[in-house]
């Protein structure tokens, strides 16, 4: 038996807002959350870039001390999206712990501080300093801590799933969970991502000449993707979660419904694990749609993967004209606060169910110069008041994973 899919609750901690209202201001008013690097030890002439999508805002976390003992930063993002989606969404107790609820969590390499202070020091010539690693240290740095801290602080015992593919790691644990209660193997499922702001993420960027590089003195200017003048993508922090629930059960229990997941697709490009393949983005796209069972002319709104690299945006945008022509509008955004790696997907999938609500469509900051090459879809280079019934969210990894999530408007 398959079942309809909505989601019925959200939170999201981003580069631009914590809350709703801050999130749509930011897009609104063109305001980018992206930041100079803070200079830490790992900063020196080896890491070229010098910007960063930050949250520069305080955090009020009132977990409990058995709670804490295991997380690392990622951990409080996840958790605490994950605490405000079930405060919200008026699950009881018991429904929570019964194991009809599941969780779909996950982080790019769980939390890399932690990880960086336990290298130093295994490779501290004291004993001392050795000694001092903790017994939890690998329950904060592992990378499924995220999924397991949520089930832990919550007593959820329904299944997990804590998906690592870098870029697509929240859009698959959204599809997964979607398809967890589709085909009725859970009543709901706790899915999203985070990552936390660590400069051994930009290091490996940096080192393969894909960050942005030009801008590091005006960090609002960069990512510009589409733009002629994009260099590279931003590396961002934050986290997403968003709670999914049977139709039937989500009316019957007055749940407030945000809007329905209709389709899902996850393939593999099957060759270069990092340059991007028209050919495998095409057919995700086209899976999405067939999943679905919608044409491309359903589509109102694409929220493009969008990275702001010089190849990435070009295929994604010939991949898009394939199958779209110039129909729906498109926009990147990650122009706004950088490339939140793991957390991506679910951060772009909540903006995008804000904009159907609110009846506009944020345009690519940045976006000053429509590069040729990446000319034949609309781009949303302006503010738009426009109603959004049907949105896609596409994102794409290294290891030449790709995703595409396909929303509809809350709706009978």
């Amino acid at each position: 038996m398959v079942r309809r899919v909505v989601i019925t609750e959200c939170a999201a901690i981003t580069p631009v807002g914590y809350s709703k209202d801050e999130i749509i201001k930011h897009l609104i008013e063109g305001i980018s959350g992206v930041k100079k690097l803070r200079i830490d030890d790992l900063l020196s002439d080896y890491i070229h870039c010098g910007v960063f999508g930050t949250i520069d805002y305080p955090i009020a976390y009132d977990f409990k001390r058995q709670h804490r003992k295991t997380m690392g930063p990622v951990s409080y993002y996840a958790c605490q999206v994950a605490k405000e989606v079930l405060k919200k969404s008026g699950l009881n107790n018991d429904f929570i712990t019964s194991g009809k609820l599941g969780v779909a969590f996950g982080s790019t390499h769980g939390s890399p501080s932690v990880q960086r202070e336990i290298y130093k020091t295994f490779f501290s010539e004291s004993r001392s300093e050795f000694a001092s690693i903790g017994a939890v240290d690998y329950l904060k740095s592992m990378v499924h801590t995220t999924a397991v801290n949520i089930t832990k602080m919550f007593g959820i015992t329904g299944r997990v799933i804590s998906s690592s593919t870098a870029c697509t790691t929240s859009s698959q644990s959204i599809g997964f969970g979607y398809e967890m209660v589709k085909y009725g193997l859970q009543d709901a499922m706790l899915c999203g991502g985070a990552d936390e702001y660590d400069t051994t993420t930009v290091a490996v960027f940096d080192n393969l000449l894909a960050c942005s590089t030009e801008f590091n003195d005006t960090p609002h200017l960069t990512p510009r993707p589409f733009d002629v003048q994009r260099d590279g993508l931003v590396v961002g922090e934050g986290a997403g979660a968003v709670l999914l629930e049977e139709y039937e059960s989500a009316k019957k229990r007055d749940a407030n419904i945000l809007g329905e997941i209709i389709g899902f697709s996850c393939n593999n490009n099957g060759g270069d694990l990092i340059l991007p393949n028209i050919d495998g983005i095409t057919q995700t796209i086209r899976l999405g749609l067939k999943d679905a069972d919608i044409g491309a002319d359903s589509v109102d709104f694409i929220s493009a993967h969008a990275t702001a690299t010089k190849m990435g945006d070009v295929i994604e945008a010939q991949a898009m004209g394939r199958v779209y022509g110039d129909s729906p509008v498109v926009t990147g955004l990650k122009s706004y606060m950088g490339h939140t790696m793991g957390s991506c997907g679910v951060i772009e999938t909540i903006i995008t169910l804000y904009m159907m609500h609110e009846g506009f469509i944020a345009p690519t900051l940045n976006l000053d110069t429509v590069d040729e090459r990446c000319a034949m879809v609309k781009h949303a280079k302006t503010l738009i008041e426009s109603n959004i019934d049907i949105a896609a969210i596409q994102n794409f990894a290294f290891g030449g994973v790709n995703t595409c999530l396909i929303l509809r408007k809350a709706g009978p």
